[in-house]
């Protein structure tokens, strides 16, 4: 079935989907990233990531669907081990998305997040004209912390965002 979800480790022939997501303009706006990566600087982090959350403070995941195509990627960043939590982010590829994978790969990292991590929370940061997102994250246990104000800057204008938390 497609529209099921398997979260697995990256590997070297992910590079490209790596590459397209991390250099996708679009994406900018929702996320830190402002500057284009190289394919090397991208094959160097896959390579030398160790998949140790404690070690890289960082654990990013391939999302496939069930017949094995690659639809996109989570990471949880930011990693406080003292207070044991991190934050989420989700993106999917154009191609795959309102088909429900990013809701079931959602809750897959809670699983592991709260199972196989044992973190307390995970919260993310959404651009508050991002709906889809803001119900995404709603529907799916996180609760609205508050509202960051001109939290986010497109290269035009701010934008505020929202901190959305879960307890786990």
């Amino acid at each position: 079935m497609t529209n099921t979800v398997k979260l697995r480790a990256m590997e070297p022939e992910d590079l490209d989907m790596l590459y397209m997501i991390e250099n996708d303009r679009k994406l900018w706006d929702v996320g830190v990233t402002n500057v284009p990566y190289s394919r090397y600087v991208l094959h160097d982090y896959i390579a030398n990531s160790s998949g140790d959350i404690y070690t890289d403070h960082q654990v990013r995941l391939i999302i496939e669907n069930g017949v094995g195509e690659t639809v996109g990627l989570t990471d949880l960043t930011n990693f406080d081990a003292k207070n044991l939590r991190a934050e989420f982010g989700i993106v999917i590829a154009s191609n795959h998305r309102r088909c429900g994978y990013a809701r079931k790969a959602l809750l897959e990292v809670l699983s592991y997040a709260k199972q196989v991590l044992h973190l307390h929370q995970l919260y993310a940061i959404i651009d508050s004209n991002n709906l889809a997102a803001c119900k995404l994250f709603t529907d799916s246990g996180f609760n609205e912390s508050t509202t960051l104000k001109d939290w986010l800057y497109d290269g035009s204008k701010y934008h505020h965002a929202h901190l959305f938390q879960i307890f786990l």
